[in-house]
């Protein structure tokens, strides 16, 4: 790129392969951004026998799929605040939903023939629900979608209406295809209100709208009106499962006013429209309505397969409720009832009196509970951060219980209220004086964010009650405190922040406070018996006996040799064990290699679990490990190239690549 950049003006996409494994990545991809491409027809995964080059090469440049990948699957997006250009290239797992999508919607929408269908009907209205894990480019996903369908000939130039359930996600989703506007040809628009939205939707073709799910209400007592009959709309729905998406009537008590759920709403103001929607986590066995509306699963792209294709790093699982030495009874067990709870918000005071959620509040916001966990968070934390550079996010269950919480840190470490710690929550002028520091604007809010999101603020810890729980990117958080109750869906969106992909980030730790491994369990069942594959947290334990077993190798490898004064001696003593270790372990057989390998995998593992006590008495061992295997791997063999030499032999090989006599050139003797 620096050196010819003319050679790369017209560059589609790059191959890396060594004859064995192959990655595929854009221009402004950083090396973790090179992904495996898995499957060739998208019916079936490769086997793992299969060589990765062959899949890649038949699966991207067959010239109809590449052309396909060249027209309708590359595009430009500007970093909105470093105004930097990325270029982005659909994964195979996009590439393959998008199409299958595009044809399902097809046979939906009853214009045109259907290709191949997964058991709907053509003009059901019904396209289907495509499930890709959080983390792995669902808002991608959506974007290629949409700009596939919107020049598909079939469709004849259709309106697509794109719903979130919230205002956040509503203008998150929509700065990405604002951002991205060139691919779909057209500049999306958002609904302000549900006038502006009936304008919107009262046009006679073309169109990509944003809506919350909200403004699809009728006026009160009032029937919702007709909008558009037309039959080439889409409507697609980002997390199609969640509560709202009601079909049923309900009465109203005190007032006798019938109301409808909003997925009846829908239907009656574009009762021609085909559905489609895009979640995260699957649509549990019992939730007959979303099938109802959008039919079966179209693409499931799992964790199982994120993870083992480097979309998403694996979650970590930590309870460490033991180590708040509370009263067994004392800790409230989670149960069905707390469904409410957990999905919705708090309610006014009054209501808020009456309900369990005052109790368990008050239980868990107890100034001694607060006491214990602040101690031990920030125990917790510096030692993580020591093993790891990267963020935290703290999960708490009400907004007073966030401000309690930040004060009991701040008087543990308060050189953190300068500008590591922050709470971040909605609020007004009503709130109080205590709360007030807290409480900021919608663009303060928004330029936190951008901090959080960049790896060398100090801003490096967060407590928050719900926001930035889902669909929140910052791919340098690695550990996140839940202190709240949480099930379901909203357990699995919010445990998903700490699992993207970030320089070499081994794994993203969730550490529960308050019990949530029965929880936990449940939503994986959904998560298993919709046919997905991978368990999306494994055990600390895990992670733990991996590093004592390595511990273990190292020190077999280093038997006879005393290593105490590393910890005990002078500096003087502790620099002299170095050339010493590394004597020793020359001496062994292939010792070296040995050595270097047994401490990169000991250092991943302990980076893991650094928190734990087993971690913490072997972490003056590790220090000298890693001391000693840098040593090492400077000593690297006498023929090594400098990278300004390698440099200077390539430059060269370019300007007399073409020889005359056709010899064949060694790179570094040219």
């Amino acid at each position: 790129k620096a050196e010819i950049p003319s050679l790369l003006q017209t560059n589609a996409a790059l191959v890396v392969s060594d004859g064995l494994q192959a990655r595929i990545g854009s221009l402004t991809a950083n090396q973790e951004w090179f992904k495996v491409w898995r499957s060739i027809d998208g019916e079936a995964h490769a086997p793992a026998t299969a060589l990765e080059l062959e899949t890649l090469i038949r699966g991207v440049f067959e010239p109809q799929r590449f052309l396909d990948l060249l027209q309708h699957f590359i595009v430009f997006e500007e970093n909105p605040d470093s105004g930097a250009l990325h270029k982005i290239i659909a994964g195979y797992h996009q590439f393959h939903a998008v199409n299958a999508a595009v044809q399902e919607t097809v046979r939906a929408s009853g214009l045109g023939p259907s290709a191949r269908s997964l058991g709907g009907r053509p003009g059901d209205r019904r396209a289907g629900v495509v499930w890709h894990t959080q983390g792995s480019g669902k808002s991608f996903s959506m974007l290629f979608y949409a700009a596939r369908i919107v020049c598909h000939p079939a469709m004849q130039n259709p309106t697509l209406v794109v719903i979130t359930d919230r205002n956040d996600l509503d203008d998150q989703l929509f700065g990405q295809f604002q951002r991205c506007a060139d691919i779909l040809g057209q500049t999306p628009v958002q609904a302000a209100n549900r006038e502006h939205l009936r304008e919107l939707l009262n046009r006679a073709s073309g169109g990509v709208v944003f809506t919350t799910i909200q403004k699809f209400m009728p006026d009160k007592g009032e029937a919702m009106p007709e909008l558009s009959t037309r039959q080439n709309i889409v409507v697609i729905a980002d997390e199609a499962h969640r509560s709202q998406y009601g079909f049923g009537g309900k009465v109203n008590e005190k007032t006798g006013v019938m109301s409808y759920g909003f997925a009846s709403n829908l239907r009656d103001a574009l009762p021609n429209a085909s559905f489609i929607g895009f979640t995260g986590t699957p649509i549990e066995q019992t939730d007959a309505n979303t099938r109802a509306v959008f039919g079966d699963y179209i693409s499931i792209y799992d964790i199982q397969r994120a993870v083992a294709d480097k979309a998403t790093v694996p979650i970590y699982y930590e309870s460490r409720i033991s180590k708040l030495s509370l009263n067994a009874a004392a800790i409230p067990r989670l149960d069905a009832e707390f469904e409410e709870i957990t999905e919705g918000e708090e309610f006014t005071q009054k209501e808020k009196l009456k309900t369990k959620w005052a109790a368990l509040e008050a239980l868990v916001g107890d100034p001694k509970r607060l006491a214990l966990v602040a101690a031990d968070l920030v125990a917790h934390l510096e030692k993580r951060l020591e093993a790891m550079d990267g963020k935290a996010m703290v999960v708490c269950m009400s907004r007073r219980i966030c401000v309690d919480l930040y004060n009991a840190l701040i008087q543990l470490r308060p050189e953190w209220a300068q500008d590591t710690l922050k709470v971040v929550m909605t609020g007004s002028a009503d709130d109080g004086p205590d709360w007030q520091p807290h409480i900021r604007s919608k663009d303060a809010r928004r330029k936190l964010a951008n901090r959080f999101k960049v790896p060398s603020d100090p801003f490096k810890i967060v407590i928050v009650r719900d926001m930035w729980l889902t669909g929140f990117d910052a791919p340098c958080l690695h550990t996140m405190y839940a202190d709240k109750p949480m099930q379901g869906h909203g357990l699995m969106q919010a445990i998903a922040r700490v699992n993207r992909v970030f320089r070499d980030k081994p794994g993203g730790l969730v550490v529960d406070y308050l019990g949530l491994a029965d929880q936990l369990k449940r939503a994986l069942g959904d998560y298993t018996e919709s046919g997905g594959k991978g368990d999306p947290t494994f055990d600390t334990a895990q992670a733990i006996a991996v590093m004592l077993q390595k511990h273990g190798i190292a020190s077999d490898l280093l038997h006879g040799f005393d290593w105490s004064a590393w910890t005990s001696g002078t500096p003087t003593q502790r620099l002299q064990l170095l050339p010493a270790g590394q004597e020793h372990i020359l001496q062994q057989e292939n010792g070296k290699q040995r050595w270097l390998q047994v401490v990169a995998e000991l250092s991943r593992a302990f980076a893991l679990c650094a928190a734990s006590d087993e971690a913490t008495e072997i972490r003056d061992d590790v220090s000298f490990f890693q001391a000693l295997q840098a040593a090492l791997a400077k000593q690297t063999s006498s023929t090594g190239k400098t990278p300004e030499q390698i440099d200077a032999a390539i430059r060269q090989l370019v300007s007399k690549a073409i020889t005359i006599e056709g010899q064949v050139i060694d790179v570094f003797t040219a």
